[in-house]
């Protein structure tokens, strides 16, 4: 009984690393031949079941991606099983059957990409192509993926299954489009790869496992892309982006794994490699006579990384980039970090003033970084109250433990008569 309950938990951990590791490479190689990204995604979660069942007697096989991509491809072949289908698939069943008993190697073409810009093509509504790629190529839950967009899950799990009928009905390629039709998909692209970094950014000591390995998948794509097009001022500037935030992962935890706020980080424990490279392909981008969001957003992180190193009060810059992001993204993500640096310029009040035109925007009800954010001003305002309960709100929020206990610290830190008065 022990060995059968061992062998099915090594079957489920090998499982659980093949589906971190190459979920969207399977799902990429089975939708781009079932021309149908629902059909690839059931395939293989049928895949996964059977290998869950059979593993723990079997054994696990030596190449357990190509065990689940026989099965899933078979499961592909049978779901028509009308006469002539099955005439036209029962070659393909006798090629596939011995892969799946001698665990024969397969090669599985990386087209991760290409499926990134099939749920980019322009049939498919501007809003929600990111997160069908944040979905369908990297396996993320459309709760997940609707805590990143400001949304319902409800909402968002219905737009994905409409998009996801979109591509069949359209029949639309899943390739890498031609080069004069990439200018309308890419920034959905960027925005996917993104998303999918700062998602596995939220938790930054290192721990989770998930989380780490969709950071390093981010970071890889980031890379294809900008190899794929080298002279694309974006790519490069999500690169930087991306490159300034993970040179700092070690810095965010203490030896304890307590957070600690960038304005606090040990700078030895920061990547400086990784700074120089990411400082690079700034400059490749600030050469090639275009500006856009994920430009700003680098220089925005190289700004802070120039503080920081130099001991220079550059806040008068942060804020202009800040405006240039505002209007270039409507953001109120960017409203909120834009009211922080104002209010490093010109004082708690101003930035609190700044933060107000967000108060009706429904989108940050349920966003922790706004409430973390305006309790820190109104607690430097001197308005206890309701910085309290600005902190109760961020606190009751925030998922990552050491960030929770890092604003009950603050919480706790607040003290002073009732009523916001100033002492």
């Amino acid at each position: 009984m022990s060995q059968s309950l061992e062998a099915g938990g090594d079957a489920r951990s090998v499982a659980e690393a093949v589906a971190r590791r190459s979920y969207g490479k399977l799902i990429a190689f089975l939708a781009a031949r079932a021309r149908d990204v629902s059909v690839a995604e059931d395939a293989l979660s049928e895949a996964f079941t059977s290998a869950l069942a059979d593993w723990p007697r079997t054994g696990c096989p030596s190449n357990p991606e190509g065990w689940l991509l026989t099965v899933a491809r078979r499961r592909i072949i049978d779901r028509d099983r009308g006469l002539r289908r099955h005439e036209l698939a029962a070659p393909d069943l006798k090629m596939l059957s011995p892969e799946l008993h001698t665990g024969m190697e397969i090669t599985i073409p990386d087209q991760r990409l290409a499926l990134m810009f099939t749920c980019a093509h322009p049939a498919i509504e501007a809003s929600i192509r990111a997160p069908l790629m944040l979905q369908v190529v990297l396996g993320l839950d459309a709760k997940v993926i609707a805590s990143s967009f400001l949304t319902s899950p409800t909402a968002m799990s219905k737009r994905l299954v409409r998009a996801k009928d979109k591509i069949r009905q359209a029949g639309i390629p899943f390739r890498i489009p031609d080069r004069d039709e990439l200018p309308g998909r890419i920034e959905a692209v960027l925005d996917a790869v993104y998303a999918a970094y700062t998602e596995g950014w939220t938790e930054a000591g290192g721990n989770d496992v998930v989380r780490r390995d969709l950071t390093e998948e981010a970071i890889f794509l980031a890379r294809l892309v900008v190899e794929m097009l080298p002279e694309e001022a974006e790519a490069l500037g999500l690169l930087a982006l991306i490159l300034h935030a993970e040179a700092r992962r070690r810095a965010r935890r203490d030896p304890e794994g307590e957070y600690v706020p960038f304005a606090e980080q040990d700078l030895a424990a920061w990547d400086w490699g990784g700074i120089e490279e990411a400082e690079g392909f700034l400059l490749r981008a600030s050469t090639l006579g275009s500006i856009g969001r994920y430009q700003v957003e680098g220089a925005l992180q190289s700004a802070h990384v120039y503080r920081r190193r130099t001991g220079e009060a550059n806040w008068a810059a942060v804020v202009q980039l800040y405006d240039v992001l505002a209007a270039i993204t409507g953001s109120p993500v960017v409203a909120i970090n834009r009211a922080v640096a104002i209010a490093e310029l010109s004082g708690a009040a101003a930035g609190l003033e700044a933060m107000r035109e967000l108060s009706g925007d429904a989108r940050i009800a349920e966003y922790q970084s706004y409430w973390a954010a305006r309790a820190d001003l109104l607690a430097r305002a001197g308005m206890r109250d309701e910085a309290r309960a600005a902190y109760e709100m961020a606190i009751g929020l925030e998922r990552d433990p050491a960030v929770r206990r890092f604003l009950q610290r603050r919480h706790a830190s607040i003290h002073g008569t009732p009523g916001g008065a100033k002492s």
